[in-house]
């Protein structure tokens, strides 16, 4: 060996060493982490049905992926009832594929399951849209069992919906099974739901012969035109249209708020005459369409129901459509409606909420100095709604702010301090917090704790 190279060599030992003596809590750590590691694979391995819901608690808890693959070993081999549940739920709720061979099993041998097993099983299959479940659904649908026909039916629109040709034929099969096999009504609208789930055309006659139909009941046209929503084809456009004149003021608000994904000038008009409609849900649903689409022409409508609508829905939908839509025009709308003394709390509240969301920079200190002003008035539901808005914004502005709780604020808006301080990494005020996790209040210490943690990162 060189000379060089043994010294480099003693050199690595002699760091490897220091690193060593000098770092017993990083070694403790490691040594806790490997410990935890393999008591969790125990758990795994030979724990019980409870210790193994534990188990999945925690790592939902923690958002870690890092057992996933024992955990797919463990539902491959199990036929317990709770943990199979367990597994597909969790797996689900993440959208994580790996369970896929195990649920279609459990729908194929579903004699040798308890139907929650193959309820799960079909749940989760939906919900990751597994294309090759397509088959084993239509089979369980084919085969009337009622305990699982309503989750087979939902899942088997979500499972289609990512291959034009699957979702083609997916929708001509439900259609079919409608029309031809007599489905008991409580699985009716499940049906017309999964054909809005594909989001394939080939539904659309079918729908829109539903919603044109006064007979059928209107629950079922509903769904319909939720479903012709869903798919958005221009197609289904008319049918949604003549709904919103409907004598039934159901179908009319459903209607309106199904326009929302459609483009052209028939939609808009239709949007803005359902704001003179009598009922109210009409109008929200006016609003929301009119926020979905960001629909200009919609602000003098809009402006006039936040001014004037006696409904409370109605006000506030058409409020966010206002921060939807986002011009300079409906900023200055929503700045009198937050500065007029003579609004609602409510109201108020809202229009800072856009306001704040859209351009905090621009009026977080309008913002602060109306929630101060609200606390010395004791308007405590405004105070609270402003703080609240003021405790989720990002601006550099907020740095005095949370100086002034930290060292005079009550609990609430030490607390609310906090969030804004990790919300805008404000590191420069980490000696003003720590203090704090050594407070009484376990809760706030805890959450100062937590502060300092993400402002060190």
């Amino acid at each position: 060996m060189s000379r060089c190279s043994a010294g480099c060599s003693a050199l690595r030992a002699a760091v490897l060493g220091a690193a060593l003596w000098f770092s017993p809590c990083a070694l403790r750590a490691e040594s806790a982490q490997a410990e935890t590691e393999s008591a969790r694979l125990a758990t795994i391995y030979y724990g019980t049905e409870t210790e193994i819901a534990a188990l999945i608690e925690s790592l939902q808890t923690e958002q870690t992926d890092s057992l996933d693959d024992e955990l797919i070993a463990l539902a491959q081999n199990t036929r317990n009832r709770s943990i199979l549940q367990k597994l597909f739920d969790f797996f689900g709720s993440r959208d994580k594929a790996g369970l896929e061979e195990r649920a279609v099993r459990a729908i194929e041998e579903r004699d040798r399951e308890t139907g929650e097993t193959v309820v799960a099983a079909v749940n989760y299959l939906g919900r990751i849209q597994a294309k090759g479940a397509v088959e084993p659904l239509r089979k369980l649908i084919a085969a009337g069992e009622r305990r699982f026909m309503v989750s087979a039916i939902q899942a088997l629109g979500k499972v289609s919906a990512a291959d034009r040709e699957t979702a083609g034929a997916t929708a001509e099969f439900l259609v079919s099974y409608y029309a031809n096999e007599d489905p008991p009504d409580e699985y009716r609208r499940d049906i017309i739901a999964a054909i809005g789930e594909t989001a394939s055309p080939a539904g659309i006659p079918f729908l829109a012969g539903i919603v044109s139909n006064i007979e059928n009941r209107v629950t079922l046209r509903i769904a319909a035109l939720e479903a012709l929503s869903k798919i958005g084809d221009m197609d289904g456009l008319q049918a949604i249209i003549a709904a919103v004149s409907d004598a039934d003021p159901n179908v009319r608000s459903s209607a309106v708020a199904a326009l929302g994904p459609f483009a052209g000038e028939d939609a808009d008009k239709a949007i803005l005459e359902a704001f003179r409609d009598s009922y109210y849900r009409t109008r929200v649903s006016a609003a929301q369409a009119s926020k979905a689409r960001r629909l200009e022409a919609a602000i003098p409508y809009l402006k006039f129901r936040c001014e004037h609508d006696d409904i409370p829905q109605v006000r506030d939908e058409s409020i966010r459509a206002l921060g939807a839509i986002n011009t300079r025009e409906t900023t200055d709308i929503l700045a009198a409606l937050f500065e007029n003394l003579k609004s609602s709390d409510a109201v108020r509240i809202r229009a800072a909420e856009m306001l704040v969301a859209n351009d905090a920079e621009s009026c977080i200190e309008k913002v602060i100095a109306e929630m101060d002003s609200a606390k010395s008035r004791n308007q405590s539901a405004l105070y609270n709604g402003l703080l609240k808005i003021v405790g989720a914004a990002k601006s550099d502005r907020l740095e005095s702010l949370v100086r002034r709780f930290l060292a005079s604020g009550d609990t609430i808006e030490r607390s609310y301090a906090l969030d804004i301080a990790a919300n805008n990494n404000f590191r420069s005020l980490a000696d003003e917090i720590r203090p704090f996790t050594e407070d009484r209040n376990a809760s706030l210490a805890r959450k100062a704790r937590l502060t300092l943690d993400t402002l060190s990162r």
